[in-house]
């Protein structure tokens, strides 16, 4: 009986398992997004279903171009650590806080429109939820949360639940080949500007598809049982596959909503929830709906683990060595038998929460806000790498650097134009000097930039090689 566990741990662990499970997981992220990215485009565009794949095709023509960028990141931090890392080599260890702070406001998002779009799918299959729209969101905060405190679920599950909406997306798409057209929803031959304008007014909403796609670049700090080159490897081939999938599904879901006629969702239902209805049989669309929700809230519970772990590695604690590091309040870093850092969890439910019910739990008022802070994260690894570039005479990556930090800077200046958004900057940014307040009253210890990477090598315990 031994043998035979051994054998499957020795299956689970070889490196195809390793990468196929770190990979799904990692992307549970960017692939959730698609539930609501698709129909903020279109909601942008008046509903004008022409232009809804030109934006969206934009989208992962930029989301490739930071994916790009990263690869750099992977190779230079195989460690684990990303732009906060990037940012602390570049401009000194102060200067890590900007993505920090980032940090903090996508995790407190991703958790609040996870949970929201979740309640969506489920008032998508079950209209009579609709009245109780907040408080399902809520209380799915509150679940999700509270099964955080048991434990992390472990880079398996969320594999298991991207390959899952993957895998029914793939039949509602086969299925949708051959259905009729038919006019659901709300549509608009009139975007409200001329075509062009109308895509670069309508595509920064959608780049919440964009968000996670930096994931890998801190994650793999996780692969404690592999070696520097294996881990860029993973990381390198990870960025590449989420590309590969995100982009497919999403372009996918797009031309397939401006074929069938499936325009912006009555109030009780959504976008990619209507096109698998008028696609597919009841019973797959009952699947996806119930795998779409899975993953949404796949995504928000990897944000209550990545969040509180975050917190935790800056809170106050002893090294091995007895010296005395961090900046937070020590009971930030306190955890419980399972684990988990129990008072770092129950900030995060608290800040989704607020988050949630100020939005009414509604996940297209949320996706406005959503893409603005990881942008800002974006554009100051994509300048670090720039200088790296510039320093070290690679002209080429220099390039491409300055254009992915261009082309992001675009991107986070016209959602800013809207308004509103500008308050996940100001959230990131008041983030950040509160913690560099806190760094300095601590006397500036070093090494504050890879506080990102220590998070996610606390995620989970490496495996036996």
């Amino acid at each position: 009986m031994s043998g035979q566990t051994s054998a499957v741990r020795g299956r689970l662990h070889s490196r195809p398992a390793l990468l196929l499970a770190f990979a799904f997981a990692v992307m549970a992220d960017p692939v959730s997004s698609v539930a609501y990215a698709i129909e903020a485009a279109l909601r942008a565009l008046n509903g004008d279903l022409a232009l809804l794949a030109p934006t969206m095709a934009l989208v992962v023509a930029i989301i490739a171009l930071v994916i790009l960028n990263y690869r750099q990141l992977v190779s230079r931090y195989p460690h684990g650590g990303g732009a906060s890392a990037a940012v602390g080599e570049a401009f000194g260890d102060g200067w890590s806080f900007l993505p920090i702070g980032a940090l903090v406001v996508d995790f407190v998002l991703t958790i609040a429109i996870s949970v929201s779009a979740g309640a969506s799918a489920a008032i998508a299959y079950f209209p009579a939820l609709a009245p109780w729209r907040l408080l399902l969101a809520l209380a799915l905060v509150v679940v999700v949360g509270g099964l955080t405190w048991f434990g992390h679920l472990g880079r398996l599950v969320f594999a298991a639940m991207t390959v899952a909406f993957i895998a029914v997306s793939a039949v509602v798409l086969g299925y949708g080949l051959f259905a009729q057209p038919q006019a659901v929803g709300t549509t608009s031959p009139d975007p409200g500007h001329a075509p062009v304008l109308a895509v670069v007014l309508a595509f920064p909403v959608a780049m919440a598809l964009a968000t996670g796609v930096e994931a890998p670049s801190s994650a793999i700090a996780q692969l404690g049982q592999l070696d520097d080159p294996q881990r860029s490897r993973f990381g390198t081939l990870t960025l590449w596959l989420t590309l590969a999938i995100v982009g497919t599904i999403t372009l996918g879901l797009a031309l397939e909503a401006a074929h069938l006629g499936v325009g912006i969702p009555p109030e009780e239902s959504t976008q990619i929830a209507e096109l698998a209805r008028l696609a597919a049989p009841r019973p797959v669309f009952a699947a996806f709906q119930l795998v779409t929700a899975l993953l949404l809230l796949s995504a928000a519970s990897s944000s209550f683990q990545a969040g509180p772990g975050l917190l935790k590695a800056l809170a106050r604690h002893h090294t091995a060595q007895g010296h005395k590091v961090g900046i937070l309040p020590g009971g930030l870093g306190r955890t419980n038998a399972h684990h988990t850092p129990y008072w770092g969890l129950v900030v995060f439910v608290l800040l989704a929460g607020a988050v949630t019910a100020a939005a009414g739990g509604n996940d297209q008022e949320l996706v406005l806000f959503y893409a603005v802070s990881v942008f800002l994260s974006f554009l100051a690894g994509l300048v670090s790498m720039a200088l790296f570039s510039h320093r070290d005479g690679r002209r080429g990556y220099f390039v491409l650097n300055v254009v992915g930090a261009v082309v992001v800077a675009f991107t986070l200046v016209a959602n800013l134009a809207r308004g509103l958004p500008v308050i996940s900057l100001a959230a990131a940014a008041l983030i950040g000097a509160l913690l560099y307040a806190a760094w300095a009253r601590a006397g500036k210890p070093r090494g504050i930039r890879n506080a990102a990477a220590e998070a996610e090598a606390d995620e989970e315990t490496p495996a036996a090689p």
